[in-house]
């Protein structure tokens, strides 16, 4: 509270003044002449009214007048403030709201509200001040970046957007959400444009270049610097029960967020194990003898609690990859596991590794696994075929890589229903692949596959792809080099070159391990019980019936996309999907970056008044005075109302 507003308040004090002047005010008493008295003798007589109020109302309008005043002389010192933008000569200006809808934004501020809280009611704000003529559009930053409003002219549909925009647990995508932001604003008539970034910046790419740099686009404007400031947090990213102990992994944002902290193995309400907080790595919990259904909670408090407990995950839920590889042909050379296996564990997916000697051909024994990586086979047997097929009807995801050995298939094999009839190897007519589709698929990675240069390939032929499969990359001379195909709720992928670094180099390109990433990916999202991070979707082929519910029991919303459905998590705990009458046990894992991550930098000119100030949003004084002067007014009529009533003297 600043000396002028508390000196403003303080003549309030002089209420006091009213007060004493009616306690003290006595009216003289009017003479009746009454002769009989004069028989009397005089005596002194205190009377019992002297200190009792005259005129109350008066007196009430009188008391009201002054603490006005008092008001009335406060109210320029107090700001009730929000966003505005700045306007270029007064036109109308095309904005995006780039709000972050991330599980960091839940973290708590000293005045007892959220980061999340800070940033919509920024938002609201200038959806309120924006005018006639406006556009405005709303994309959200948690990870995956999404549109929650197009670009339109529809002030109170933006409004009524912000106003039911509820928060999530998702990772952040500041790069994704500033991508789209500027594809909305693009065309728009509307000359002046800008984005207003709502963030924490906590996206983990604090070494990339200052956002609202020189160059960009359409300017940022990133006004509350407040959010970024540090918190401290610890969550619990995933707990994994092997045996008789639990493995638990923490993350803090420093190391004052985890003193005199511990980390609690509870059934219920029951503690069975406990242990101190590490701020980084793991702990790990005896659980011998524990039921099944497993929590880990972290004591204490700190600035979000949705993450200070997770659901312990058994082991045999856990993703498990099957590598049918040859360790003589896809070896590496500095020796050690084959290439395949090497690359999967590289990844850091969270996943069960196993290696299988030969391609199992029977039903049960591909029932562990949710990804097979199938690496130079010679063929399938009927048998192979038949275990293979419901192993992808069933939700599974196989990667087939083409090799030399494709030629050699024996009697009774082929690559049904994967491709149809004989597949030959001879040597390539062309170096690469298609550059562009290349970018299109695996972005940056797709660096050097213009340059594969391979000994050989499997020559696959354009008719030999069943539908419903599709070619989704090819040869510079046309001739497909990745196939698709969704069987069931399953996915196949079928590759036109073997993990081999003596056919070709392809395992040593990033592509390679983008291209694995995507068929574990494509497996969690099927399969089984699995953790995934929050916002990466669940997608469901041929599913005939499917529902779901999450922690707050409220179900989830299923979304139909092209021939799957989709769930998306958005909040932190375990799911129960029921699919086709099989119940399915999901859990949704914080991302580490939310936890750890430093801002990112932002330039100067994205802090600059020329885009956008604070501005005062309500001054009260006009209706105060209003006020005052009705009192004053008040106070008249009751004074010569009061005189008037008064008895004339005789």
């Amino acid at each position: 509270m600043s000396f002028l507003y508390a000196a403003a308040l303080a003549v309030a004090l002089f209420a006091v003044g009213p007060f004493v002047a009616h306690l003290l005010r006595r009216r003289s008493a009017r003479v009746q002449p009454f002769a009989p008295t004069h028989l009397v003798p005089k005596s002194q007589q205190v009377t019992q009214e002297r200190h009792r109020l005259d005129d109350r109302a008066l007196f009430a309008v009188r008391l009201l007048s002054i603490l006005a005043l008092a008001a009335l002389g406060a109210t320029p010192f107090v700001t009730c403030a929000g966003l505005s933008l700045a306007r270029n000569d007064g036109a109308s200006v095309a904005f995006a709201l780039v709000l972050d809808d991330s599980l960091s934004m839940q973290a708590t501020l000293e005045d007892g509200t959220t980061r999340w809280d800070r940033a919509r009611k920024a938002a609201l704000d200038l959806a309120k001040d924006a005018r006639e003529g406006d556009a405005v559009a709303i994309v959200l930053a948690g990870a995956p970046a999404r549109v929650a409003l197009a670009s339109t002219t529809d002030l109170s549909a933006a409004r009524s957007v912000l106003e039911a925009l509820p928060p999530s647990h998702r990772a952040t995508d500041l790069d994704g959400a500033l991508s789209l932001a500027r594809a909305l604003l693009r065309g728009m008539p509307q000359p002046d444009r800008r984005i207003v970034l709502l963030s924490d910046l906590s996206d983990g790419s604090s070494a990339a270049a200052p956002l609202g740099g020189a160059g960009e686009e359409v300017p940022i404007w990133a006004p509350l610097a407040e959010l970024a400031q540090p918190v401290a947090n610890c969550a619990v990213l995933r707990a994994d029960r092997v045996r008789d102990h639990v493995a638990v992994h923490l993350a803090c944002s420093s190391e004052e967020a985890a003193a005199g902290r511990e980390v609690e193995l509870r059934a219920g309400d029951q503690v069975l194990a406990k242990a101190p907080l590490a701020p980084a790595g793991d702990v790990v919990l005896r659980a011998e003898g524990a039921p099944s259904s497993l929590v880990v909670a972290l004591t204490g408090g700190d600035a979000i609690e949705v993450d200070d407990r997770a659901p312990v995950l058994e082991s045999s839920s856990a993703l498990g990859i099957g590598v049918v590889a040859d360790p003589a042909s896809s070896r590496a050379p500095t020796g050690g596991p084959p290439l395949l296996e090497q690359a999967l564990s590289a990844l850091s997916l969270d996943a069960e590794i196993r290696p299988l000697p030969l391609m199992p051909d029977r039903v049960r024994e591909l029932a562990p696994y949710g990804a097979l990586v199938i690496d130079d086979p010679a063929g399938f047997t009927p048998e192979a075929r038949r275990a293979l097929t419901a192993f992808l009807e069933r939700g599974g995801v196989a990667l087939v890589m083409l090799g030399p050995r494709a030629q050699m298939a024996p009697l009774g094999s082929s690559f049904e229903p994967l491709l149809s009839g004989a597949v030959t190897v001879a040597p390539s007519p062309v170096r690469g692949l298609e550059t562009d589709a290349a970018h299109a698929l695996f972005g940056t990675a797709a660096e050097g596959l213009s340059d594969l240069a391979p000994r050989r390939r499997p020559l696959i032929d354009a008719k030999a792809v069943i539908e419903p499969a599709k070619v989704a990359l090819r040869w510079e001379d046309g001739a497909p080099w990745l196939v698709e195909k969704p069987m069931g709720r399953g996915l196949a992928y079928v590759l036109g070159l073997p993990a081999s670094p003596d056919e070709s180099d392809l395992p040593l390109r990033p592509a390679f391990l983008s291209l694995l990433e995507r068929v574990v990916d494509a497996a969690r999202a099927r399969t089984g019980a699995s953790r995934t991070e929050v916002g990466h979707p669940w997608a469901f082929e041929g599913v005939r019936a499917l529902a779901a519910k999450g922690p707050t029991e409220a179900p989830l919303v299923a979304v139909e996309e092209a021939n799957r459905t989709v769930l998306t998590p958005e909040l932190l705990g375990s799911y129960e999907v029921l699919l086709d009458g099989e119940k399915l046990l999901r859990i949704a894992a914080p991302s580490e970056k939310e936890i750890t991550a430093r801002p990112r930098e932002v330039a100067e000119t994205a802090r600059s008044s020329s885009l956008g100030e604070v501005r005062a949003k309500i001054d009260v004084s006009p209706w105060v005075a209003t006020l005052l002067l009705g009192l004053m007014v008040l106070e008249l009529g009751l004074r010569l109302w009061s005189f008037e009533k008064e008895p004339k003297g005789t």
